[in-house]
């Protein structure tokens, strides 16, 4: 096996190594970044085998919180506009489809997306009532689910609302302000490895790569300024992160922790995920 898949199996087994004999892991699937949910994420996104028994306890944990009258009671209408974190649930069929461990309650939450989508495309849980613009830290990776569902279940209503929250993003070119076309936020224009919920252009630039919209003119900006932080020798750096490391024994850890050390954060220093990101976008501009 080469280096890579003992990288692989180092974080998976890293990843995993809070789950007690029931197969769960004893936090809230929340918990930032060491919950179930956070969990199986990661999982997805380094391309954990699918099929994977071992990991139906943790799926059975999303689905009791997602499912809990507690969560739902979460949501409100507000003028008219349903305010949900939609990344919870976009991110909850993405990696059940990635790692093969949907089931009938996949589609449940799949049409609870799109039945909760705006009608700009996104989706939004700002309760400030004057809130009309969805968010695309709660847009991206609804969109996301949405796509793989979609194209693995043949599910039209699934790749229209995908296309439709594609919007959010191709209509500011993935950074930029529709009006003063300034960057929206200084993190959207720095590399992060992992997103989790958060946004930047690799990430964005990612899905549109997966859901077939890579090739739309709006994302050409982007893309260079992709290009242009690639490092001499080729690599790209992950210029921030989201996450501090901590050991599994830890007990006053607090919500950020990571037990996986991601590599390096620099901007002169390559980063092998997202390099591999970066990658995956380019490759695919070159399919195209």
């Amino acid at each position: 096996m080469n280096k890579q898949g003992f990288q692989w199996m180092d974080i998976a087994q890293v990843l995993l190594s809070e789950r007690g004999v029931d197969g769960r892991i004893p936090y809230h699937p929340y918990k930032k970044w060491y919950g179930g949910h956070w969990v199986l994420s990661q999982l997805a996104d380094i391309e954990y085998p699918k099929g994977e028994a071992s990991l139906l306890p943790l799926r059975e944990q999303v689905y009791e919180w997602l499912f809990s009258d507690r969560h739902q009671d979460s949501i409100q209408v507000i003028n008219g506009l349903t305010r949900i974190c939609a990344s919870l649930e976009g991110n909850a069929v993405y990696y059940l489809i990635k790692l093969g461990l949907e089931d009938e309650r996949t589609e449940l939450l799949v049409n609870k997306l799109i039945e909760y989508q705006w009608p700009d495309g996104g989706w939004n849980c700002d309760r400030n009532p004057s809130a009309k613009n969805s968010s695309f830290m709660e847009s991206l990776i609804p969109m996301r689910g949405l796509t793989i569902y979609g194209k693995t279940k043949k599910h039209d209503g699934a790749l229209k609302a995908a296309k439709k929250a594609s919007e959010i993003f191709l209509k500011r070119q993935l950074f930029l302000g529709e009006r003063n076309g300034k960057v929206i936020k200084p993190d959207f224009v720095l590399l992060h490895y992992p997103c989790y919920w958060h946004y930047d252009i690799l990430f964005g630039l990612k899905v549109m790569a997966e859901a077939d919209f890579i090739d739309d003119p709006r994302c050409k900006k982007a893309i260079e300024l992709l290009q242009s932080k690639r490092l001499p020798n080729g690599d790209f750096p992950s210029e921030g992160k989201y996450y501090k490391v901590i050991s599994a024994d830890k007990e006053n850890r607090t919500s950020g922790s990571s037990l996986v050390n991601w590599g390096p954060v620099s901007k002169k220093t390559g980063n092998p995920w997202a390099t591999r990101d970066a990658n995956f976008v380019f490759n695919f501009l070159k399919k195209g």
